[in-house]
């Protein structure tokens, strides 16, 4: 009995069979593009077609990098993958790693020999490359006088900052003369010395940007003293002088973005910085105040007036001091001798002399207070309370103390 296979085992070993051709690997198929559509996933879905036939083409969101332009109806392109099967539906088509214009082959051959040239000598090395400019007074453009390009740099520029002037080199930038047009405009204006400079254009294919592709362009990209930022196309395209050009901007916008200041966060931060100052001003103003006040009260106890008032204090005080202990003294010392001369009262011999007593003295004044110390017929003194009486010894006794 014949035997019988599933779709599934079918599909299978079909897409066994493409996967082992070697040819279906890695080929490139040329032809026009038609029914395009870019999913939101970021996938490309399309079909090549030319008079005898067409091909399901696939170009997933990871292998796009490469991809510098977008796909038409129409549009001659020459893509590079896999041809393979889809299980699920039973179809083949291209899986697309790289996609591009038919006919670009010869100029992309030619713009990796020019890069590896102008690589080699030195022209895209990072020491080369000088600094741009945080604040301007003055942008160059070249560039097409008309186009988006153009209005995006002027409208973006002029919102940044109204007050950096622009000067705009008509120059032409695509078809015959567009690189010779480019090089006289870059040295015009490095001629007028403006602060720094925008090279660039809108987007388009390759033909299209060709002229920034040009070894003179980017030899007056390398050779110009100004600051060059270049600007060709869209993000996705790559020309000979972003490698050339001190920086590098994704689009013409962004160039405008990159090479004026927003005035208005330059004002921002002159407001911060004012009310920082002011808060610091007032903060130094408080210290010094409070620093003064304090000096100010030194002043007062330190000056020669308030030392004087405040030695006259201490004096007057010490004067109230003195004069008081000098009156206790003098009450105390009084107190002492009225009790002295009570005392001595008590001992005084005129007291005794008044109360009937009598002081006797020899011829030499000498106290007679023994019958031994004078002899018969001496002449002595004799003290009484009113006066002296001159005796003679006529007679002495001793005399028992019994009877005293």
């Amino acid at each position: 009995m014949q035997n019988v296979y599933t779709v599934g085992q079918v599909n299978s070993y079909i897409k066994n069979m493409f996967e082992q051709d070697f040819l279906l690997q890695e080929l490139s198929v040329k032809g026009e593009v038609s029914n395009c559509k870019y999913h939101s996933s970021g996938h490309i879905y399309f079909t090549l077609k030319d008079s005898k036939g067409i091909i399901a083409c696939v170009m997933f969101a990871g292998n796009r990098s490469g991809l510098n332009f977008r796909m038409a109806e129409g549009m001659q392109v020459i893509a590079r993958g896999t041809v393979t099967v889809f299980e699920r539906d039973g179809k083949y088509q291209l899986y697309a790693k790289s996609i591009r214009r038919d006919g670009d082959g010869a100029l992309y051959e030619q713009f990796g020999q020019l890069k590896k040239k102008l690589e080699e000598l030195g022209m895209f090395a990072p020491e080369y490359k000088k600094p741009i400019p945080r604040y301007i007074r003055t942008l160059g453009v070249v560039t097409a006088p008309t186009g988006a390009a153009v209005r995006d740099i002027i409208n973006i520029a002029s919102r940044r900052n109204p007050y950096v002037q622009i000067l705009l080199y008509p120059a032409l930038v695509q078809g015959e003369g567009a690189s010779e047009s480019i090089v006289r405009g870059i040295k015009l204006l490095e001629e007028k010395q403006v602060d720094v400079m925008i090279v660039g254009r809108g987007g388009g294919s390759i033909e299209d940007l060709w002229a920034f592709n040009e070894e003179a362009v980017a030899q007056a990209v390398f050779d110009c003293q100004i600051p060059i930022i270049s600007a060709v196309g869209h993000e996705t395209d790559t020309t000979i002088i972003d490698f050339v050009s001190d920086l590098r901007a994704p689009t013409p916008s962004a160039a405008a973005e990159l090479a004026v200041y927003d005035v208005g966060e330059a004002f921002a931060c002159l407001e911060g910085f004012r009310i920082s100052l002011y808060r610091q001003i007032q903060g130094k103003l408080r210290l010094g105040r409070a620093s003064l006040k304090a000096l100010e009260v030194q002043l007062k106890m330190g000056s020669p007036m308030g030392r004087i008032r405040e030695k006259r204090s201490a004096l007057m005080s010490m004067e109230d001091k003195l004069v008081m202990a000098m009156k206790n003294r003098i009450l105390h010392d009084r107190h002492r001798m009225a009790v002295y001369i009570e005392r001595l009262k008590g001992l005084s011999p005129l007291d005794k002399l008044n109360q009937g007593y009598s002081y006797a003295e020899d011829g030499n004044g000498r106290t007679l207070n023994d019958i031994h110390k004078v002899s018969l017929g001496d002449l002595i003194q004799v003290y009484v309370k009113n006066g002296k009486i001159q005796a003679s010894v006529t007679g002495k006794w001793p005399v028992e103390r019994e009877e005293i």
